[in-house]
């Protein structure tokens, strides 16, 4: 496997509860243990998904995971995560056992959150990521869907759930290593491949 091929390190996430907005505060806490996290500038994390109990916190499900995208050659670099305790927000997250998958290719993928700047205006969040989409060579379909917001550094920023559909699976790869946006270490543009219910 080539050492510049992308991949998920799927770790297993075990806790009880967190903020829905933990991006940056998950971010913050990877940082401190794994320093190069924020120095690297081609890697990607996921939000940690769940549940939704009310009061802007969720479950952790069982099953739950934090997956970083990265580099073959990253791998060793994230490895040493496994068993730590993570503070985010004020809630424990017990980092497990982790494992890597390569990139599956799907026609229509999913990210939960993408920024852009200025995002606040849909018409030019819009604008801007069908160009980064152009910019990638992707033709797929792109819908937005829901407007979210996240803290980072105690300021409010806006982005959009997107939907990009009629993917080829060279695109769709590209896609997924690549991402839209930016802030893909606290969790945006994380594309996966979509699921009904998402």
């Amino acid at each position: 496997m080539s050492i510049n091929k992308m991949i998920d390190l799927r770790f297993q996430a075990l806790g009880n509860i967190l903020h829905v907005d933990h991006g940056f505060a998950l971010y913050s806490a990877v940082s401190k243990i794994l320093p190069i996290f924020h120095s690297v500038n081609n890697t990607g994390m996921s939000l940690v998904r769940g549940r939704y109990i009310g009061d802007g916190l969720l479950s952790i499900a069982p099953m739950s995971s934090l997956v970083f995208r990265l580099p073959v050659a990253q791998m060793h670099d994230f490895i040493n995560l496994a068993g730590k305790l993570l503070n985010i927000g004020g809630h424990s997250l017990q980092i497990g056992t982790p494992s890597s998958h390569a990139l599956v290719p799907a026609a229509t993928l999913y990210a939960h959150l993408v920024t852009t700047k200025n995002g606040h205006d849909q018409a030019r969040f819009e604008s801007e990521t069908a160009r980064q989409l152009e910019q990638l060579a992707c033709r797929g379909r792109m819908i937005v869907g829901r407007r979210r917001t996240f803290k980072v550094h105690g300021r409010q920023v806006v982005g959009y759930s997107v939907l990009v559909s009629e993917l080829t699976a060279e695109e769709s790869i590209i896609l997924q290593e690549k991402g839209l946006g930016g802030r893909r270490k606290m969790g945006c543009g994380f594309f996966q491949p979509w699921q009904v219910g998402q």
